[in-house]
């Protein structure tokens, strides 16, 4: 079974650091496209990064620049490096994949149950 567990959210200042973990079993390594979802209350859950399985990283626009989405495939690990959060960063975080070379749509077929980053 494919399974995706996220790790290191919490309370941070803004304009603090934080970084995100993803870590995913039941994967061939490097095989599937991985992204990070955020979802804040009241509000629809949106794509914050995702990167492909050779490594190429998309960006949503608010977080260019701030944000850094990395992987390692050996760990069967991704990352969000989070920069420079601001209060609008505050949301449940989620992590997911699917056997795709990019992950360009919202339906991934595999979740985590997410982790929360607040920015006060």
């Amino acid at each position: 079974d494919v399974q995706l567990v996220e790790s290191g959210g919490g309370s941070v200042q803004a304009g603090g650091s934080l970084r995100l973990s993803c870590s995913g079993s039941g994967f061939i390594e490097g095989n599937h496209c991985m992204a990070w979802f955020r979802q804040a209350p009241g509000k629809e859950r949106e794509a914050v990064a995702s990167i492909s399985t050779d490594g190429d990283p998309t960006y949503a626009d608010s977080v260019k620049g701030r944000f850094t989405i990395s992987r390692d495939n050996a760990k069967n690990t991704l990352y969000l490096q989070m920069a420079n959060v601001k209060p609008e960063d505050t949301a449940k975080y989620y992590c997911a994949a699917d056997f795709l070379q990019y992950c360009t749509t919202q339906r991934l077929t595999y979740w985590g149950q997410g982790t929360q980053v607040t920015v006060s």
